[in-house]
């Protein structure tokens, strides 16, 4: 049955965010937070967890911090044990954490690719699974939200391993919302466009990339980490009951642009921006 309460509200709420301490994930726990969540941040550098957690509270977001290194069945468990000790349960898991390697298939090293894989696929499951043990056990239902990128359905040359990661993404989720549907339990991907964030932020970018990007995306800018926030928050609703097993595409109509067009955009932004010098 659907949830009796108004829509976004996350009053009472444990939402955890792994990777929450900076880019796209703390964007997420400060939109989840400031809807009512109290949120747990799982990562591993404890200073950058810190100063977000500073931020957090300054909003008035109940917030704290676990260490955890999301490719480890042991921090998982100690972090997740951590977060019930604290807040008593937990309601929302983001599987946001994740790395990547830029580097041609040949210059691949199979440690690399274990690495990316490791955390960005390995780390999801791993908190998935911990997580909905305690829902499970509560039998209140629950969201299960896999942060995934463009690179799942887009070419990522130089990207193998962080493509082929994402992309399972998807197949994980398709199944575990199958699986834990009789649960009330719910699993969906956000899966992002090109967002500025503490990794790739549009002011470091090149000037031809800048421009090829945002001509290729009809809203005409990069994304935020909000934005993506406010994308976690329509998923983690409790009124969202009926959707799952699917994935939420953020990118300003990026996904939708015919290629021939973009170029053409590109080249027009270009000369414009040749003009203006």
């Amino acid at each position: 049955m659907p949830d009796a309460r108004a829509p976004f509200d996350l009053t009472g709420r444990v939402a955890v965010v792994t990777g929450g301490n900076g880019g796209i994930g703390l964007g997420i726990a400060r939109v989840l937070g400031v809807a009512g969540a109290a949120v747990a941040i799982w990562a591993r550098k404890e200073e950058k967890t810190a100063a977000a957690l500073e931020s957090l509270r300054a909003g008035g977001v109940e917030a704290e911090g676990f260490y955890c290194d999301v490719g480890g069945e042991t921090h998982v468990a100690s972090a997740a044990e951590g977060t019930v000790a604290r807040f008593g349960r937990v309601d929302i898991c983001v599987a946001n954490a994740g790395v990547g390697v830029h580097d041609r298939l040949l210059d691949t090293s199979l440690a690399d690719w274990e690495r990316v894989l490791r955390t960005d696929l390995t780390g999801a499951f791993l908190c998935f699974r911990q997580c909905v043990a305690d829902m499970v056990r509560r039998d209140e239902g629950g969201a299960l939200i896999a942060v995934s990128s463009g690179a799942a359905i887009h070419a990522a040359p130089g990207m193998a391993s962080y493509a082929a990661a994402k992309a399972g993404l998807g197949g994980l989720v398709r199944s575990l919302a199958a699986e834990l549907a009789p649960h009330r339990i719910r699993a969906n991907v956000l899966l992002p466009g090109w967002t500025a964030s503490s990794k790739s932020t549009e002011d470091s970018a090149p000037d031809d990339l800048r421009i090829d990007t945002v001509a290729s995306i009809p809203a005409g800018r990069w994304g935020l980490p909000e934005d993506l926030g406010t994308a976690a928050l329509y998923l983690a609703d409790p009124a969202l009951h009926y959707h799952t097993g699917m994935e939420l595409r953020v990118d300003g109509g990026y996904a939708v642009m015919p290629p021939y067009l973009a170029a053409r955009e590109a080249r027009r932004r270009a000369a414009e921006t040749l003009d203006g010098r």
